[in-house]
C-alpha cells in the first residue's frame, strides 16, 4: 500500500506539472482550454470554472489539456482562441512549456535536497573483497580514508572517482583508524570493464565497499541552486548520452530503459527510505519525463515542435493524411516499446515468480 500510495503521488505530480505548463501557457496566450484532466478514461469527478472543465478520471496514469481547435479535422473559425488559429511561434510555446515545468520541477527538487540535506556516503571502510590490494595491504573495517594522493576526500564518490583514475603505479591513502592517522601505499588492480553507456574502459581498483554511515550534506540558498543546477545538466548529459548508445547499439533496451512496474517498485523502495529520497527519485523522474517527451518523435511534444518547425520551413502545415499516417506509425511503436518494457519489467524484478508463489498458496 505504501509503494501504491507513493507511486500515485509521484506520478500525479509530474503529470499535473506537465499538464499545467501546457494549461497556463495557453491561458496567457489566449487560446481556449475545453477539458484539463487527471487521469485518462472515463470521467469521476468534475467542475466547470471559467470555460475549462476540470477532471479526474478513472485511469491514474498521466493526464491531458484539450484546448480549442486543436485537432487538425475540427473545423477552424480562424479565431485567436483556437490553438490551431495562433502563429507558429505561439503554439510552439504552449508545446514546450509541459517538459520545461517537468526540467524546472527537477532543478528545485534538486535545489531543495542540496538545501535541507542529501544523504552521502561517507569513505568510511564497510567491506574487504576477497584477492584485491585493500585486503592484502593491511586496510581495515571501520577505517576512513581522508586523502587520496594528498587530495582530501569527505564522500564516498570522491575517493572512488580519484581512485578508479589511477591505473598505473601505486596510489597513496590518507587513513584514519581509531583516533590515529597514517598513509597506506597500494597497489590498484586494473580491471577492464564497460561503463553506463556499454564503452570498454580501463578503471583502477583496491576492493573496498562503503559502510551503511550516512552523512546529510547540506548547503547554504545559492549554493544549493548551484548545486542542483550542476546536477540536473549531469543528469541531462548522461541520459541523451545513454539513449545515443542504446540508438548506437552500445546499450540494451532491456537493461537500460524501465516502465511503470520498475517505477512502482523503485518508488516504494525509495517511500521506505524516507522523504528526502522520494523527492531524490520524483526529481529525477521529472526530468527523464521532460527530456523524453522533448524527442522529435511522434505524439510526443518533441514531435509536434517537430511538425511546426516542418510548418515554419514550408510556410503551411503537413496535409492531414501525412499527419495521421506519422502519427499511426508513432503510436504503433510507442505501444510496441511499451509492452517490450512491462515484459522487461516483469522478468527484471521477477514478478512471474512471485505471482506462481501466490498460486502456489
Amino acid at each position: 500500500m505504501l509503494s501504491l500510495a507513493a507511486f500515485l503521488i509521484v506520478l500525479s505530480v509530474l503529470v499535473l506539472v506537465h499538464e499545467f505548463g501546457h494549461f497556463i501557457t495557453a491561458k496567457r496566450i489566449g487560446v481556449k482550454v475545453e477539458r484539463f484532466s487527471m487521469g485518462f478514461g472515463p470521467k469521476l469527478w468534475s467542475i466547470k470554472r471559467g470555460g475549462t472543465e476540470y477532471m479526474i478520471s478513472a485511469i491514474p496514469l498521466g493526464g491531458y489539456v484539450k484546448m480549442a481547435g486543436d485537432e487538425p479535422w475540427e473545423k477552424l473559425k480562424g479565431a485567436k482562441w483556437e490553438f490551431l488559429s495562433r502563429s507558429v511561434g505561439d503554439r510552439f510555446w504552449i508545446i514546450f512549456a509541459g517538459p520545461f515545468l517537468n526540467y524546472m520541477l527537477a532543478f528545485l527538487l534538486f535545489s531543495v535536497i542540496f538545501m535541507f540535506g542529501s544523504p552521502t556516503t561517507t569513505t568510511e571502510v564497510g567491506g574487504l573483497m576477497k584477492d584485491y590490494p585493500a585486503a592484502r595491504q593491511g586496510l581495515a573495517v571501520g577505517d576512513k580514508i581522508i586523502a587520496v594522493d594528498g587530495k582530501s576526500v569527505k564522500y564516498w564518490e570522491d575517493m572512488t572517482a580519484l581512485i578508479h583514475k589511477h591505473s598505473e603505479g601505486s596510489i597513496t591513502l590518507t587513513v584514519e583508524r581509531l583516533g590515529t592517522t597514517f598513509d597506506k601505499e597500494i597497489k590498484p588492480a586494473v580491471r577492464r570493464t564497460k561503463d553506463i553507456f556499454g564503452s570498454e574502459v580501463s578503471i583502477a581498483l583496491i576492493g573496498v565497499t562503503p559502510s551503511q554511515k550516512i552523512e546529510s550534506v547540506r548547503y547554504g540558498f545559492f549554493q544549493s541552486l548551484y548545486m542542483g543546477g550542476k546536477k540536473l545538466l549531469q543528469l541531462t548529459a548522461i541520459t541523451y548520452k545513454a539513449l545515443w548508445s542504446i540508438i548506437t547499439g552500445r546499450l540494451s533496451v532491456k537493461e537500460s530503459l524501465t516502465g511503470p512496474i520498475g517505477i512502482f517498485v523503485v518508488t516504494g523502495q525509495a517511500a521506505k527510505m524516507g522523504f528526502i529520497y522520494i523527492l531524490h527519485l520524483m526529481a529525477i523522474l521529472s526530468a527523464s519525463l521532460a527530456m523524453f517527451n522533448i524527442l522529435p518523435l511522434p505524439i510526443l511534444d518533441g514531435g509536434h515542435i517537430l511538425f511546426l518547425g516542418i510548418e515554419k520551413l514550408r510556410g503551411k502545415p503537413l496535409s492531414l493524411k501525412a499527419q495521421e499516417a506519422i502519427a499511426n506509425i508513432g503510436v504503433t511503436l510507442l505501444i510496441m516499446l511499451t509492452i517490450f518494457i512491462f515484459y522487461s519489467d516483469i522478468v527484471k524484478f521477477g514478478l512471474f515468480d512471485k505471482v506462481a508463489k501466490i498460486f502456489r498458496r
